[in-house]
């Protein structure tokens, strides 16, 4: 229980934190006596769970729309009921500008040498291409004669309106543009035009030619997947067989970029391997020591199994419960590799930490009271980081996000269970002096009868006699004396808040800056043959974009006049956006009225205007497919716009924006639609479901930190690191070309939990250290941490410095964040926070560390004991046991401190007394202390001291 004289919020921290480092530190004893049974049973659970990656293939989804669009979306929404009210027919009926999904085809773009692709000379050239398409056939000898979508009964759909023109005719054409004489519309099939007058084409540089094949049914659509294969991986080599020369060709197909997202992993394995190698080679090069009997090499290579146990018991756990599993969770194991890395630098700073002379059940209890808390808060950020993620709009973000959080969740079990059981034989191994290689004991002292080579080789076991603990690594030293010093200076200050303005500065011009959205082409590889169809495609094709669908959804009384006026009114109104080219659109509605004012025909009546819908369709059977009738009333109908000058995504968010918001306001129920708008919805809620994650993450990291820090204003300095990093990573990202996309935002929320990971450290360090001066404080936190933070920034930059060179721009965009993550909590931790913690006192009255022991010795002894300022234990109680028995110049038993940091007072003189020890808590019965009234009567003093 806390007492009446704690403060609240310490209260309030401590009661938590307390019975948690006493949890801990009786968890430490018990692995350091019963080391092997934390060793045998994760490895037992690996094995058993792993047998869930026997579900892999059956769990995987890797849909590009399922992943990379929002659910909920409003055009998936109104895909279903355009499948409802108006299927597709591809037998007999099939239109392009019908279709309410991409459909399943091949396209080339076929771009002349020359200046005019129209010229009779490359008439023949693409006639063999044409042919050559033709006679593709599937792997179970389907010819495209047999699958492709068909027009006018069992006609094929041409690859291009031009193709029967081209095919007899060796001459130059003349057509109009885009619409033909015949008001067939071609604006998707010729590209690069140069116009004359009344719009005649006087020269083009490209056409497209789209192949599209039947989807009625499982059968016939497995058909027609297995030509589009056989296409992809035959028709370059025919290509080249037909020596053209006057004409390049581009090929694509509507699995296209499926294909390239689902073998971008496989391309990446290799550098998985080298990404694994470096960060594991790197831990344990980091660990090394030249001492024969403390070097780390064993233990720090038996150290990254943790996350690998951690990885395949999660993963084969979510997949045993049927979790779905995306593609975007490749890359989880960068993540989980990581941190365990950075969890395993921390343990092992605080075991060397230890005194080497007490026993290895207090050695393990010192170190998981001290680390393992510190571990505990940064694992709770992590992981409740990634499960708010789950409450994403985007399958790709939640499928990353469960499997993340769960994976960090076993390694962070892993690392105080396997871990700790294996520094726990590591420390027996120490214990008995025996060689990190050859597992014989040795001396731990020189011998100078000896070889040279013999005392480098065969001696170890030596330590700091002073402080009874190991020798420390060179840059611990160096962040205890020179970095951390260095920071204290006032100039060194000033130049820290000024390059932090640098960065806020830039980071927020950025994020004012940067795109949103994904621009589904950057899912291909950057040399892939894809990214040059893209290309040409933007070059020669941008002019006139998609074909949009004006839906009516409800029963309108279309022979009502007013009706009919409020439905043209809208189309008009739709037709006013920049981006709708109105003398293209195409109405059913439109045209009925025109036919009825020709032939003078009664429209006006539910009954007249029935029968006479036929006379449409003489002239326009097409206009059958967009009028879904009962026989006695239209229920659904759908008219055309058509979008020109759509060059950017903006360009076609900000189309889609205006539309819906005229459609909104429409006085009928009216939707716009295209297939595409499918994946225009991410830029709708991309930048709501981010900022929804990053302030409930935020929130909640805050909380954790009130709970777990023992200073709840210090919990203030978390927001603000989460804040700052966040910030800082988005606006580089506008630097580093990298969108705000739905990949980016697994990113993100990454950035939300490792973003405080290492300056959580510093600031739990900081506040827990009981030192009067903030500057002597955020330096021991330096001594301790520096290092570690060290290790783990650049055990992970230098993992995922391999993906620099990745194709995939998944892949890429991941290097990227994380590379800002890594290297700005890592500035934040190590240069912003020490310096902002010592500018203001590390959130708590600063001292100047100072004590004046003559004015001390007299004002002390009238004091509560409850005030009196830690001393040195001079003597051990006779009822001590064997482990509280230290140095008198070491002000706790257990912890290694010199008397140079501990304020020492006359008042507490040599006959102190040790009375109590357990963690981190230590009490003093001091003689010569005299009861002043019945409140203070007999009372103990206790005192905490955190190593960290």
């Amino acid at each position: 229980m806390c007492t009446d004289q704690q403060n609240m919020s310490g209260c309030y921290a401590d009661c938590l934190e307390r019975p948690l480092s006493r949890g801990f530190r009786t968890l430490g004893k018990l692995i350091a006596r019963n080391p092997w049974c934390f060793v045998i049973i994760p490895i037992i659970l690996s094995v058993g769970f792993g047998v869930g990656f026997c579900f892999l293939e059956r769990r995987e989804f890797n849909k590009l729309e399922e992943l990379f669009t929002p659910e909920g979306g409003i055009a998936k929404g109104q895909k279903d009921f355009m499948k409802k009210h108006f299927p597709i027919n591809d037998s007999g009926q099939f239109s392009v500008q019908r279709l309410y999904t991409t459909g399943i085809f091949a396209s080339l773009i076929i771009v002349s040498t020359s200046q005019n692709i129209l010229n009779g000379s490359n008439f023949e050239e693409l006639r063999r291409l044409d042919e050559t398409v033709k006679n593709l056939t599937s792997k179970s000898h389907q010819r495209f004669s047999q699958l492709c979508a068909q027009v006018d009964g069992p006609s094929c759909l041409p690859a291009n309106p031009l193709l029967n023109t081209i095919t007899n005719s060796t001459e130059d054409i003349l057509l109009t543009y885009p619409l033909l004489y015949n008001g067939e519309y071609v604006g998707l099939y010729i590209g690069g035009v140069t116009l004359g007058p009344g719009r005649h084409v006087l020269k083009a540089q490209a056409l497209r030619f789209l192949y599209f094949l039947k989807d009625d049914n499982e059968k016939i659509q497995n058909f027609s997947l297995e030509w589009l294969e056989n296409f992809m991986d035959d028709l370059p080599q025919e290509i080249e067989k037909l020596h053209l020369k006057s004409l390049k060709v581009y090929h694509w197909t509507s699995i296209s970029l499926q294909k390239e997202y689902d073998e971008s992993p496989r391309r990446a394995i290799p550098l998985f391997s080298i990404t694994y190698a470096v960060t594991i080679l790197f831990s344990i090069l980091s660990c090394v020591s030249l001492d024969n009997v403390r070097n780390k090499i064993w233990l720090t290579t038996l150290g990254v199994i943790s996350p690998g146990l951690a990885i395949l018991t999660s993963f084969g756990l979510l997949l045993l419960c049927g979790v779905p599993f995306s593609r975007t969770v490749a890359n989880a194991p960068f993540l989980i590799l990581g941190v365990g890395m950075d969890n395993m630098f921390i343990i092992i700073s605080c075991w060397q930490q230890t005194k080497v002379t007490s026993t290895l059940e207090e050695r393990m209890a010192d170190t998981y009271q001290e680390a393992a808390v510190s571990i505990t808060i940064t694992t709770l950020t992590d992981v409740l980081a990634f499960y708010i993620g789950i409450m994403n709009h985007y399958p790709s973000v939640q499928s990353f996000c469960i499997y993340t959080g769960t994976a960090l969740v076993f390694c962070y079990i892993y690392c105080i269970t396997f871990f700790g059981a294996i520094l726990a034989l590591n420390g027996i191994h120490e214990n008995n002096k025996r060689h990190w290689l050859i597992c014989m004991k040795v001396n731990d002292k020189k011998d100078d009868r000896r070889s040279v080579l013999y005392n480098i080789c065969c001696v170890g076991g030596s330590y700091d006699p002073k402080r009874e603990t190991e020798t420390e690594h060179p840059i611990t030293v160096f962040f205890y004396k020179y970095y951390g010093p260095f920071l204290t200076k006032p100039l060194t200050k000033v130049l820290v808040l000024l390059m932090y303005l640098g960065y806020l500065s830039a980071s927020i011009y950025g994020c004012f800056h940067i795109q949103d959205g994904i621009d589904i082409r950057d899912l291909t590889d950057a040399n892939s043959p894809l990214t040059k169809f893209y290309d040409a495609e933007a070059l020669y094709f941008s002019k006139y974009g998609p074909t949009i669908m004006v839906v009516v959804t409800n029963d309108a009384n279309y022979w009502d006049i007013q009706t009919r006026e409020i439905i043209e009114a809208c189309i008009q109104e739709l037709e006013k956006n920049h981006h709708i080219a109105k003398e293209y659109t195409v109405s059913w509605l439109r045209t009925f009225e025109r036919i009825a004012r020709e032939e003078n025909l009664n429209i006006t009546t539910r009954e007249n205007f029935m029968k006479h819908l036929n006379r449409i369709y003489v002239n326009f059977p097409e206009f059958r497919q967009d009028i879904k009738t009962d026989g006695h009333a239209i229920k659904t109908s759908r008219f055309f716009i058509q979008a020109v000058n759509i060059v950017t995504v903006d360009d076609g968010k900000s189309m889609l924006s205006h539309l819906r918001d005229v459609t909104d306001n429409c006085n009928v129920e009216v939707f716009v639609y295209h297939p595409l708008f499918i994946y225009l919805d991410q830029y709708v809620m991309i930048i709501q479901n981010t900022i929804q994650n990053i302030l409930v993450a935020t929130v909640v990291m805050v909380v954790i930190s009130v709970l777990f820090i023992p200073d709840p204003l210090c919990s203030l300095w978390v927001a603000f690191v989460i804040a700052s990093v966040i910030v800082g990573v988005t606006g580089f990202m506008f630097f580093w070309k990298v969108n705000l996309d739905s990949i980016s935002m697994i990113n993100l929320v990454i950035c939300i939990g490792f973003s405080v990971d290492f300056s959580a450290h510093i600031i739990y360090a900081s506040v827990s250290n009981r030192k009067l001066n903030a500057n002597e404080r955020v330096i021991d936190a330096l001594h301790v941490l520096g290092y570690p933070i060290v290790q783990g920034a650049l055990s992970t930059i230098l993992g995922i410095a391999a993906l620099s060179a990745a194709q995939s721009y998944i892949f890429r965009s991941f290097f990227k964040i994380m590379f800002l993550v890594m290297t700005f909590g890592a500035l934040h931790g190590l240069l912003f926070i020490p310096v902002f913690l010592m500018t203001v006192g590390a959130c708590r009255k600063t001292g100047n560390g100072k004590v004046d022991l003559k004015h001390k010795e007299t004002e002390d002894t009238d004091k509560n004991p409850k005030d009196l300022s830690p001393a040195v234990i001079y003597k051990v109680h006779p009822l001590a046991s064997d482990i509280q028995m230290r140095r008198p110049e070491m002000s706790l038993p257990g912890y290694a401190i010199s008397t140079s940091n501990v304020k020492d007072y006359s008042s507490l003189d040599g006959n102190c007394y040790c009375m109590n020890w357990q963690g981190s808590f230590y009490s003093v019965l001091h003689p010569d202390v005299k009861p002043k009234c019945d409140d203070n009567a007999n009372k103990f003093v206790e005192y905490r001291r955190r190593m960290l």
